[in-house]
């Protein structure tokens, strides 16, 4: 499928000015040049044209929004000054598998500023000796070259989430320098001072309870035995007055009977 007519189909009937992302790979670049694409597309933040048979950059639209710009596996061998004309807010761009083959044609990358990432993954640029070294030296401005910084940490998957990241450790920082809000620490202190004050009341009134509870099993206790004490009495009281009536009944026994004897003694 040729370019322009894959370009009508990713629409899908939204205008051009509503697009942000466009992938067109793997369809015909007419003369190895950019068709159906045009300066309509002003919100365009992602282009994708991988294998494309693209030889030229000269028909580049101005995309003054786009980020990422994906051309891998084409045939491009120069002409990359135009990027910085057309796209001056690259911070992605993905060459790798073109016939890139010397410094001098990186060279004209310098003037992207905001360029972040560059691939040069399979072209022969790769080949020549301290091809690293030399990249990071003339393009001082990147951080990522071929998916690695200098110390061969790999680059994030996406670098929009790498932006956020760093948005957010940003605001992380600023919350610690910043500390607590002013009076914090003092409603802090006097929270506490209220909590201890209450656990205090708390152990009083606790300790008058237990207080109370004492007295009162004491007092109970005193009363159970000058209870106990009272029956004790009462009892042995009783028990004397059984004993004397017992020993008034054996008298009377023995009255009587002495007195039946003098009476047999008369009549004798």
């Amino acid at each position: 499928m040729e370019m322009k007519k894959r370009i009508n189909l990713e629409l899908r009937d939204r205008a051009p000015e509503e697009v942000t992302e466009l992938v067109l790979d793997n369809c015909l670049c007419v003369n190895g040049e950019i068709e159906g694409l045009n300066d309509t597309f002003k919100k365009l933040e992602f282009l994708s044209m991988a294998n494309v048979e693209l030889s030229s950059l000269a028909r580049l639209p101005s995309l003054n929004k786009l980020r990422k710009l994906e051309l891998s596996d084409n045939i491009i061998s120069g002409g990359l000054e135009v990027l910085a004309e057309k796209c001056p807010n690259l911070t992605y761009l993905n060459l790798s598998g073109n016939k890139i083959k010397d410094l001098s044609t990186v060279e004209a990358l310098q003037n992207l500023k905001n360029l972040k990432s560059l691939d040069l993954f399979n072209c022969e640029i790769t080949n020549l000796e301290d091809y690293r070294e030399s990249i990071f030296e003339l393009l001082q401005q990147i951080t990522y070259l071929d998916g690695f910084d200098q110390e061969d940490n790999e680059a994030p998957d996406s670098e929009e989430e790498d932006d956020e990241d760093g948005d957010e450790d940003d605001e992380e920082e600023e919350e610690d320098e910043a500390g607590p809000p002013e009076g914090y620490e003092e409603e802090e202190e006097e929270e506490d001072e209220d909590e201890d004050e209450d656990e205090d009341e708390a152990g009083s009134e606790l300790g008058e309870g237990e207080e109370e509870v004492g007295l009162s099993y004491l007092m109970k206790e005193e009363i159970q035995d000058e209870e106990d004490d009272d029956d004790y009495v009462e009892e042995g009281e009783e028990e004397e007055e059984e004993e004397e009536e017992e020993e008034e009944e054996g008298l009377r026994g023995e009255k009587r009977k002495r007195d039946a004897e003098d009476d047999g003694e008369e009549d004798d």
